[in-house]
């Protein structure tokens, strides 16, 4: 750890301890945690590319352990990776403690000494989050303020170095954060239910030049930016049901393996509205990025490293054949745009029947933004390492989709003990964009999910889902059953095959058990290869076959 770093929190925490004794040595201390592993052993299945693996078993284990009171909170995570999962890379491996806090909390002020995760406005400028279904964790190691002087106004100040597995980026990342609650000052405003927010963000990243050495050409060498700023304003506004959020982010010219290394000054604009009242809701979103990667370290591919995070404006599917060609944000910009509309058809009427029915239908569309090379930005046509790069009219499109859907969900109770879900899709999948090759993919998917009480205690579910196409591996089938006896058992079986090209199943068992926070399940069978995405984050799991074991507790 550095020293310095190490001393201003040994200071702190001394601090703070000293200036809370008084008011914990009464208090009541809680205790509380998780327990989360997840253990695969594994077999090699040539048929679907599973290898052969040296270990027997691998894992990922997760301890985090909490003691909270009413001025001090005090935590450690304890990780278990030293034989990650298939798809993590192999400077997951290891284990110890990378991360442990102190929260010092009053009346008017917050301080974290340690490990921490925070969020600026949207994220555009700064998000430190944890996925470990995605291996990406990216807190910051340093200090955090959180100051809320007066009503409606909170102020942040946070500064320290972003983790990257075990060790942490070369960079120094620092921040402030202000929102203005406009309502809590004005009571016109409470008495017409109006609500008004005004918040403004700033990041610097200083990362030496030192650390890389990248050159245009055999003799000449970059004169990297030691110094990235980043700024974030935003204004929100709700009345009743209506919601309306504009934001606009910038960040100073930022060379980096992202962007070919151009100098151009990136940016992002976003605009969502949204309405939701009983049996109603709708959302509209529109948004612009143009060169906005952000990472703590200029060279760095996947997913590691980033500061900032870019919604994809795509909904996160949750069936396996909806989910099997996920987006990805593309950080070198794209217009994304995304309308959600559902009505809860009311019970007793034409279209409702008896106990009444869902619609739910989203529409999500995902282009390129116009680039044009410029005469100091390219050489032969071509970006160019060290140039200015392109040019970019705001409203123009560019030449490709990378992504669409139009998706249509239907719920229906048809009797008291069951339910129907059906669900259309139709998608535009740029495989080229996103994972380098395979062009475009228009498949058409259809799904049907039942649900049947056979008793107070005992459920049926099963799924039946179809994906048509004439790209990548052609069709694919997938269907499900699932039994629930509560309050403790489960039991699954569920085969997805391809009925394309490869003609392979990939089938697979499972049986949980819970009582009371603990959960714990088996399982065996094949897992194709593919992503994994959230949130328009994705990292690529290869194919695997084997036993499973995932135990999970909460206290």
């Amino acid at each position: 750890m550095n020293k310095k770093l190490f001393s201003l929190m040994a200071v702190l925490t001394l601090s703070t301890a000293i200036y809370a004794q008084e008011e914990t040595d009464n208090n009541k201390v809680t205790l509380s945690g998780s327990i989360q592993s997840d253990v695969l052993i594994p077999q090699e299945d040539t048929k679907i590319g599973s290898p052969k693996y040296d270990d027997w078993a691998l894992t990922n284990t997760y301890a985090d352990l909490n003691l909270m009171s009413k001025n001090i909170d005090a935590g450690l995570r304890f990780e278990f990776l030293k034989h990650p999962l298939p798809g993590f890379e192999k400077d997951f491996k290891g284990w110890g403690v990378p991360y442990f806090y102190i929260k010092g909390k009053f009346e008017k002020l917050e301080i974290t000494a340690g490990n921490f995760y925070d969020q600026f406005g949207s994220g555009f400028i700064l998000r430190n989050y944890e996925e470990r279904s995605l291996g990406i964790d990216n807190s910051l190691l340093g200090v955090r303020f959180v100051y809320k002087p007066y009503k409606g106004i909170r102020f942040k100040a946070l500064t320290g170095e972003q983790r990257r597995y075990w060790g942490h980026s070369p960079s120094w990342i620092s921040g402030t954060d202000l929102e203005l609650n406009l309502d809590e000052w004005f009571k016109r405003l409470q008495e017409s239910d109006t609500r008004i927010m005004l918040g403004g963000s700033f990041v610097n990243k200083y990362e030496d030049d030192e650390n890389d050495q990248i050159f245009a050409d055999a003799t000449h060498k970059l004169n990297l930016p030691q110094n990235v700023n980043a700024f974030d304003a935003r204004l929100q506004i709700q009345k009743g049901g209506f919601n309306v959020l504009a934001e606009y982010a910038h960040k100073t010219q930022d060379p980096s393996f992202d962007n070919g290394y151009i100098y151009r000054n990136g940016n992002v604009a976003m605009l969502s509205a949204s309405y939701s009242k009983k049996g109603l809701s709708f959302l509209v979103q529109a948004k612009r990025s143009d060169n906005f990667s952000f990472r703590s370290r200029r060279t760095m591919t996947g997913t590691s490293s980033f500061i900032n995070h870019l919604p994809a404006f795509t909904e996160d599917q949750t069936y396996a054949l909806a989910a099997l060609y996920p987006y990805a944000t593309h950080p070198d910009g794209e217009w994304a745009y995304q309308a959600q509309f559902g009505y809860n058809f009311k019970r007793r009427t034409a279209i409702g029947g008896r106990y009444g029915m869902n619609l739910k239908v989203n529409f999500s569309h995902v282009h390129a933004i116009d680039r044009t090379p410029n005469l100091t930005g390219s050489v032969n046509g071509t970006t160019a390492l060290g140039t200015k790069g392109y040019g970019s009219a705001f409203f123009k499109w560019g030449d490709q989709t990378y992504y669409q859907d139009i998706n249509i969900q239907l719920e229906r109770r048809l009797t008291k003990s069951f339910k129907l879900s059906l669900m259309y899709m139709n998608q535009f999948y740029n495989k080229t964009i996103v994972e380098g090759h395979g062009g475009m993919v228009h498949s058409d998917i259809f799904i049907a999910d039942g649900r049947y009480t056979i008793s107070p205690k005992m459920t049926l579910r099963g799924e039946a889902q179809y994906l048509a196409t004439k790209g990548d591996q052609g069709n694919w089938m997938f269907g499900l059953l699932e039994l629930s006896i509560v309050p403790h058992w489960m039991f699954t079986v569920s085969d997805e095959y391809n009925s394309g090209d490869t003609k392979l199943h990939y089938y697979q068992g499972f049986v949980t058990f819970n009582a009371g926070a603990h959960r714990l399940q088996l399982g065996y069978g094949r897992t194709r290869a593919g992503f994994n995405c959230s949130g328009g984050v994705c990292r690529y799991v290869p194919a695997s076959k084997g036993f499973t074991l995932s135990y999970n507790y909460n206290f």
